[in-house]
């Protein structure tokens, strides 16, 4: 009750949940509330009440068949409607329950069978509840509710527009080189431009991180302050608990599970990626289970990992975590997660498009806090933005004779490989082939011969990477040991990073550009 009314919900309190004229009385006060906010009703019940085994030990496997207390709980439904169960005698086969599946089986659906046959040979008490049943629907219908004059969200056009893209990026998303924007803030953008093409499918949370992780800017051009039911029905943003993110993507996910919207929700990489990860887990069971009765595709909901990495720094260990996407990726079912790891603002667009495309369960993009620069990548030599969306792909190809194969994997030391150490290996004439992984869950998905095109056994043999994130994240794509030895990472030296400005923190990891070229380069010499 406290927790409901602190949170400015009206709350009615029941005393005895097992009195219908109490729980009447309640539910009639609750339709008569009429301040906009929501209600809650409260019931002191027991837990297992009347079954024998109540209160905290009932938590846990009921009576087994067979046993005394089994046939106490029903006793009152057969005193009053008829009927027996069967019981086991001494020295008799059925005392084998438990032992033996067959005997337990037949017990079972013999008394399966004595309920059935108790309430077929009463029919008032099952047509009443019946009945209460076609009234409840008909009273439902009879109030010939309308939707909003603002009109149907189509989530189909989001996901008809992320299966259209083929490589191209709006007009209005587009980045001009020289310019400086962010990871968070070019996400904001586009989901904001999907969410106008959807008359606002998208439905966006934050733990108080709302301006900070740019999520805000989902509801572009949508009514401001939050969601409402009665007074803010346009809002596109939800107030859900402050700094909660496991409660926040539990409602996310039950939000997506109904197919008209996407939920997303946003915080610090560090928090959302571990707290939101059972509701993320359930999300996925839930949509792989519903395609048992419904066959269609999953239902996506949107974790945003944002301030990830390293480049948090002045945050310190607690926040600037390198360990959140070793939760999340390549930890589910092939095709129920996606995780996006682009480096490059310009690789927003067509990462997220090519998310939405494949329809997970969950999709859950890891964006860094500070302003970028937008390069030209076309005068640096590097691949087009647009090359992200298998995955992995080659950022920089090596010329007439490669030295070796480096991978790269999150913005901080990306940023850092073609600012720093790039043109430190060019001078040096040191040619190397450098792929870039934007999301392991997208390049698996595509065929076998399609990703041995992309990125061949041979070249993760010869590897060695460079990561913000932890070490594990790298298995895939370094094969070997020495690859690994030699790979760059957080946690190389063995502790916790310090807090600070992103560039000494990146130079305490080792993973600043004079740091990622030197390993480079002897890397290449012990080849």
């Amino acid at each position: 009750m406290e927790l409901v009314y602190l949170h400015d919900w009206n709350a009615i309190f029941v005393p005895d949940g097992t009195d219908f004229e109490q729980i009447f009385a309640a539910q009639r006060a609750a339709s008569k509330i009429a301040n906009s906010q929501p209600t809650a009703i409260v019931y002191r019940t027991k837990k297992g009440w009347q079954y024998g085994i109540e209160g905290k030990a009932s938590h846990g496997a009921g009576h087994n068949l067979c046993v005394d207390g089994f046939y106490r709980a029903l006793q009152p439904l057969l005193d009053r409607m008829g009927g027996t169960l069967p019981r086991c005698e001494a020295g008799h086969q059925r005392c084998a329950v438990g032992k033996d599946k067959e005997v337990v089986e037949e017990c079972f659906w013999e008394a399966l069978g004595t309920i059935r046959t108790a309430l077929q040979e009463n029919r008032p008490t099952v047509e009443f509840f019946s009945r209460r049943l076609r009234e409840a629907r008909d009273r439902l219908n009879g109030r010939n509710r309308k939707t909003r004059r603002r009109g149907v969200p189509s989530i189909k056009a989001i996901f008809d527009t992320a299966d259209q893209t083929e490589g191209s990026i709006p007009q209005d998303l587009i980045l001009a080189p020289g310019k400086s924007t962010t990871l968070r803030g070019e996400l904001g953008r586009v989901l904001g431009y999907y969410n106008q093409i959807s008359n606002g499918a998208i439905l966006a949370a934050a733990a108080d991180l709302l301006g900070s992780t740019s999520v805000n800017s989902a509801a572009q051009g949508f009514p401001d302050g939050y969601y409402n039911a009665q007074t803010n029905p346009g809002a596109r943003l939800l107030s859900i608990g402050g700094i909660c993110e496991d409660a926040m993507a539990g409602i996310l996910s039950g939000l997506s599970t109904r197919g008209h919207h996407i939920g997303v929700g946003s915080s610090y990489s560090a928090f959302i990626a571990p707290l939101g990860h059972i509701a993320s887990r359930l999300h996925a069971i839930g949509n792989q289970a519903r395609r048992a009765i419904a066959p269609e595709p999953y239902r996506p909901m949107v974790l945003i990992c944002a301030h990830a990495g390293i480049k948090t720094g002045e945050d310190g260990p607690t926040h600037a975590d390198p360990q959140a996407l070793q939760l999340l990726q390549e930890n589910f079912p092939l095709g129920t997660m996606v995780t996006l790891t682009p480096w490059d603002p310009q690789e927003i667009w067509t990462l997220m498009s090519a998310a939405l495309a494949k329809r997970p369960a969950v999709i859950a993009p890891f964006v860094t806090r500070p302003a970028e620069r937008v390069l030209d990548r076309k005068a640096l030599g590097l691949a087009p933005a647009t090359t992200a969306a298998s995955g992995v792909y080659l950022l920089l190809r090596s010329g007439k004779k490669s030295r070796g194969t480096i991978v790269l994997q999150g913005s901080e030391v990306a940023y850092a490989f073609v600012d720093e150490a790039m043109p430190l290996l060019r001078k040096e004439g040191i040619d190397l082939d450098v792929y870039y992984v934007a999301s392991a869950e997208l390049f698996d998905l595509l065929p076998r011969p399609v990703q041995e095109q992309i990125y061949p056994e041979a070249r993760a043999q010869e590897a060695m990477g460079i990561t913000g994130f932890t070490l594990p994240t790298m298995g895939r794509w370094v094969r070997s040991e020495q690859g690994r030895l030699r790979t760059l990472h957080p946690f190389q030296k063995g502790h916790y990073l310090g807090s600070g400005q992103a560039d000494m923190v990146l130079a305490e990891a080792g993973l600043d550009g004079e740091s990622q070229f030197e390993a480079i380069w002897r890397y290449v010499k012990e080849r």
